[in-house]
């Protein structure tokens, strides 16, 4: 099965964000990209690829160790960025620390889980908006040439949104199909570590 680890925003932060961004979604350069579904939007903080089955209990176990060791967590969507011309995202402000030790804790026990886990480059949080599998001057059918992100990235980015509570840790199955990926919550640990006290070792 194909999973990920993830922090998933409340009702309310998606409702916000969702009002932001429709206007972009009637721009011009908006039209050649597939947007993400606010239903599944979702800090990404370790993706595992395909996971053996029976893997999942060590997995899962190591995963509520993980959660057990970090507070909750006060962020914001804020601000726009891109991916060259591929990837539209928001930004996420306030307890960002926090939020990359908790990815840096989920990634460790993916790993002592005996799981491959792409941490090469720094955690950067950030939530997917928008895709083009067309790159800027590549070759698209319905306007001869890819989007530019860069119209996009600057009218969004003075959004800044109200804060919300990220209090717990998901691990959640993709299942691809024809259309787009479908995100099933397998489990998830609430995070409770009193917010004055330290962090525990990572794994």
């Amino acid at each position: 099965m194909r999973l990920f680890i993830a922090v998933v925003p409340p009702p309310a932060a998606v409702d916000e964000l969702t009002a932001a961004v429709r206007p972009l979604r009637r721009l011009p350069d908006a039209e050649p990209l597939r947007w993400t579904a606010p239903d599944t939007w979702h800090l990404t903080l370790a993706f595992l690829g395909e996971v053996a089955e029976e893997s999942l209990p060590e997995l899962e176990q190591r995963l509520g160790r993980a959660a057990h060791r970090h507070r909750v967590m006060q962020l914001r969507f804020a601000g726009a960025g891109r991916f060259g011309d591929r990837t539209l995202w928001t930004g996420v402000r306030g307890d960002t620390q926090e939020l990359r030790r908790l990815a840096e804790s989920a990634q460790a026990a993916a790993r002592h889980t005996g799981l491959p886990v792409d941490d090469d480059r720094p955690y950067r949080a950030h939530l997917t908006l928008a895709r083009s599998s067309v790159p800027r001057g590549g070759n698209d059918r319905r306007r001869g040439h890819g989007p530019d992100l860069r119209g996009l990235k600057t009218a969004l980015e003075d959004f800044e949104g109200q804060q919300w509570e990220a209090a717990d840790l998901r691990l959640v199955r993709s299942t691809l199909g024809s259309g787009p990926a479908h995100y099933t919550v397998l489990r998830s640990w609430p995070l409770d570590r009193p917010a004055d006290g330290p962090p525990e070792p990572a794994g």
